[in-house]
C-alpha cells in the first residue's frame, strides 16, 4: 500500500461483503451497510452470477470470518468486556451495526485507509458512530500500544481485539510485536485469520495459495507471512495466551454446514487467543 492510497485488499473484502448480502448463504452474515459504505463500487446482484469457484470460496470465508468474529465477541460482552478495538478495520462497518450499549469501539488502520473510510461514511450520507474512536496507525512504524493508550483505552481492563484479512500482509516481527501487547492485557482475547504455507496444503489449498497471493501481488500488497499451526499455538501461549481455538476452513465449513463432505486442508484459518488471568 501507498501511504498517500487507500488499500485495494480492503475495497475488494469490502465488496465481497456486499455481494455476500444478495447470496443464498446470507443468513451467514448480514451486514445492512456493506453496500452503502461503498457507493458507486458496490457490487451489483447479478455479479454473483459471474462468481467462479475461487471468488465463491472467498466470499464465504470472509462472510465466516466476520460471523465468528462478532459470536466471540457477543460471548466476551457477557463476561463483560467494554472495550473492542478493531484492527486493520477497513470498510468494516460493526461501529454501525454496534448493539452494545457502553461498548467503546477503537478503529485502528493505515491513515490513508481510514481518511478514504471517514470519507466514505460521509459521502453515503451516514453518521460517524457516537461510539467508535478513529485511531490512525502505520503497524509497521507506529506503537499501537501508544497509540490507543493516547485516545484513551485503558490497558488496565480486557479488551476485545478484531484482526482480520491484515496478518498475513504483515512482518512477523509486527504481528507478534501486536500480539504481545494484546497478550499483556489480563482478560483480553483477540481473533485474527492467517495462511499456512503451501507446503502443508492439500492440492485444492495450493492452487487457492498461488491464485490468492497472484492477485494481491499484483496489485502492491503481498502475503509475506504464513504459520504452521501447532508452532504459532505455542509462540501464542509463550506469550501468555491460555485459551486458544484454532479453526480451519473445512472446520468452519462444518460448522456453518456450508460444505457437508470431505474436508481437507485448504490453509486458511481464523483463530481465537484469550488471557484468561
Amino acid at each position: 500500500m501507498k501511504d498517500a492510497s487507500p488499500s485495494r485488499t480492503a475495497l475488494r473484502v469490502a465488496r465481497l461483503r456486499a455481494l455476500h448480502q444478495f447470496s443464498p448463504q446470507v443468513a451467514l452474515f448480514r451486514d445492512p451497510y456493506a453496500s452503502a459504505i461503498l457507493g458507486d463500487a458496490a457490487p451489483a446482484p447479478q455479479e454473483l452470477q459471474q462468481e467462479d469457484e475461487h471468488g465463491r470460496r472467498m466470499r464465504l470465508f470472509v462472510a465466516a470470518r466476520a460471523r465468528l468474529a462478532e459470536d466471540w465477541l457477543a460471548a466476551a460482552v457477557g463476561r463483560g468486556v467494554r472495550q473492542l478495538v478493531v484492527l486493520g478495520a477497513g470498510l468494516d462497518t460493526f461501529s454501525l451495526r454496534n448493539p452494545y450499549p457502553g461498548l467503546a469501539v477503537f478503529e485502528v488502520d493505515h491513515p490513508a485507509t481510514q481518511a478514504w473510510k471517514r470519507r466514505r461514511i460521509a459521502e453515503a450520507g451516514l453518521a460517524e458512530p457516537p461510539g467508535a474512536i478513529f485511531v490512525p496507525v502505520n503497524f509497521e512504524r507506529q506503537r499501537l500500544a501508544e497509540e490507543l493508550a493516547a485516545v484513551g483505552l485503558k490497558a488496565t481492563e480486557p479488551g476485545f481485539f478484531i484482526w482480520l484479512g491484515v496478518v498475513p500482509y504483515l512482518t512477523r516481527e509486527a504481528i507478534f510485536t501486536t500480539l504481545s501487547y494484546i497478550a499483556g492485557i489480563p482478560g483480553s482475547e483477540v481473533v485474527f485469520d492467517y495462511s499456512e504455507p503451501a507446503e502443508n496444503r492439500d492440492s485444492l489449498g495450493q492452487a487457492a495459495l498461488a491464485f490468492h497471493a497472484a492477485r494481491v501481488a499484483a496489485i502492491g500488497e503481498p502475503w509475506i507471512s504464513f504459520f504452521v499451526p501447532d508452532e504459532l499455538a505455542k509462540s501464542l501461549t509463550d506469550l501468555g495466551f491460555d485459551e486458544i481455538e484454532d479453526l480451519e476452513s473445512g472446520e468452519i465449513a462444518t460448522r456453518f454446514a456450508r460444505s457437508p463432505g470431505t474436508r481437507g486442508n485448504s490453509g486458511g484459518h481464523i483463530l481465537r487467543a484469550r488471557r484468561s488471568v
